[in-house]
């Protein structure tokens, strides 16, 4: 996709921040054009970081979010805050890239098990009707038969098979009909149960830095039990099994390693919160720790995993804060290297929060008339009322905290708590919300700075 397409596609989800939308595009295009270089020129091409810079509730995370779905890559979003300088109890910086290689495994798995699916589904489905209709040995007199009973036990034998195999098939179609749901049958499952561990304290299984699967593997396979289930769970069950069976998991690895390395993406939040002060005293005294831990992640390193060595070099970073406290300036120099793209997002008015109630695919207004549609009742807002609750929220974000659109939320669920509340009686009818509805439902909240503060 070109800059331009990727930012019409994040314009259907996203309002506003032209120059966010812009930076991550010319970022994700950038992949592309690297993936066409020579191989000796590619590796010394790194990725140009980003550092998000706006108030809550602006589009930060969406945008990252989106990028990640229209790129179909794995992508993690942390907060930075949840990270502790080594030597203290929490989690390490490596534990981000650990967890994308799980993300990237799951993305690659998911995409081989739909290239198996319908291979899946026949083993199942023979497997299903073996468990319906068992096989009957008939021939076993020939064993014991001599050269004269040999004609008459494969004479018997073919007069047995055809019946069943005429069974078998019309248990096909009735499989097939969706006849047999309300049967049972009963089959074999493995128990998925991890044996518990008594650790150090402040130690974890990623620190021990040990495959315990491949010093104990019979620890981990789980204990067989036998289990009564019904025909559709027990078909759906031996599906996953097939498509396991179908699935090369080290070839699945290695896919997902290249993936990480060559495409994902980490979202960094709340990265402001470990941007260290001038004459810091006490607990802030890790961030910059904290801060030291990150920088060889974004730089570039190697980080082991249990499906193999992960390369950081070209994995693509998005950091994001408010910065309401603390500026960029505070964050040491290297890592503020690391991060040549800054833009600063814009926050978001009247204007802006009337285009997110109505515009985007899954603008909240049409998630609301869908949500009272499987009710049966159709509701309707008008342009007034739309332009009021913007107005509204806005007005709200100024008197108290300013969170951004996310305030939308909070005064739609107000608004519509009577209507939710009283949907399932109302089937059938049509609810129009207009502007004296809102200023009844919301005015007095909202001029009220003890009630806004708590309700909306």
């Amino acid at each position: 996709m070109t800059p331009r397409e990727i930012v019409a596609e994040l314009d259907k989800y996203v309002v506003g921040q032209a120059k966010a939308k812009r930076a991550v595009a010319i970022a994700l295009r950038n992949r592309y054009r690297r993936q066409r270089l020579s191989p000796e020129l590619r590796e010394e091409v790194a990725p140009k970081n980003i550092l998000m810079i706006g108030p809550t509730g602006v589009g930060k995370t969406e945008i990252a979010r989106r990028l990640a779905r229209l790129a179909q890559s794995p992508f993690l979003k942390i907060e930075a805050s949840k990270f502790t300088e080594v030597g203290y109890v929490g989690r390490d910086v490596e534990s981000m890239i650990r967890d994308l290689a799980e993300i990237a495994v799951k993305m690659v798995r998911e995409e081989r098990e739909a290239e198996v699916h319908d291979k899946a589904r026949r083993a199942a489905e023979e497997r299903v009707l073996d468990l319906l209709l068992p096989s009957t040995p008939v021939a076993v007199r020939s064993e014991t038969s001599g050269a004269a009973g040999f004609g008459e036990a494969s004479a018997e034998s073919g007069m047995a098979r055809d019946p069943q195999a005429s069974t078998r098939e019309w248990l096909r179609e009735q499989l097939h009909a969706g006849k047999l749901d309300t049967k049972t049958v009963e089959l074999e499952t493995r128990e998925r149960s991890m044996p518990s561990f008594e650790l150090i304290q402040g130690s974890s299984i990623e620190e021990i830095g040990v495959n315990l699967r491949d010093m104990m593997p019979g620890m981990f396979q789980g204990r067989t039990r036998s289990r009564r289930m019904p025909v559709p769970e027990a078909f759906d069950y031996l599906t996953q099994e097939e498509a396991q069976k179908l699935i090369d998991m080290d070839a699945v690895s290695r896919a997902a390693i290249r993936r990480v390395e060559d495409a994902g993406i980490i979202f960094l939040d709340e990265i402001d919160k470990i941007a260290g002060r001038e004459g810091a005293h006490g607990p802030d005294v890790s961030r910059e720790g904290v801060q030291r831990d990150i920088l060889p992640i974004v730089e570039g390193t190697t980080v082991n995993t249990k499906y193999g060595m992960v390369r950081t070099d070209h994995i693509l970073f998005i950091a994001a804060g408010a910065f309401h406290v603390s500026k960029p300036s505070d964050l040491i120099p290297e890592l503020q290297g690391r991060f040549p793209i800054r833009v600063e997002l814009e926050p978001l008015g009247k204007d802006e929060f009337v285009r997110i109630l109505t515009e985007p695919r899954n603008a909240l207004i049409k998630q609301y008339l869908a949500l009272m549609g499987t009710e049966d009742l159709r509701l309707e807002f008008t342009p007034p009322a739309i332009e009021r609750i913007a107005e509204l929220a806005t007005f709200v974000n100024e008197r108290t905290e300013n969170i951004g659109a996310r305030r939308l939320h909070t005064v739609l669920e107000r608004l519509l708590d009577e209507v939710s509340f009283h949907a399932p009686e109302l089937g059938g009818q049509s609810v129009t919300i207009d502007a004296p509805y809102v200023d009844r439902m919301l005015a007095d909240i909202a001029k009220s700075d003890d009630l806004s503060r708590y309700i909306l």
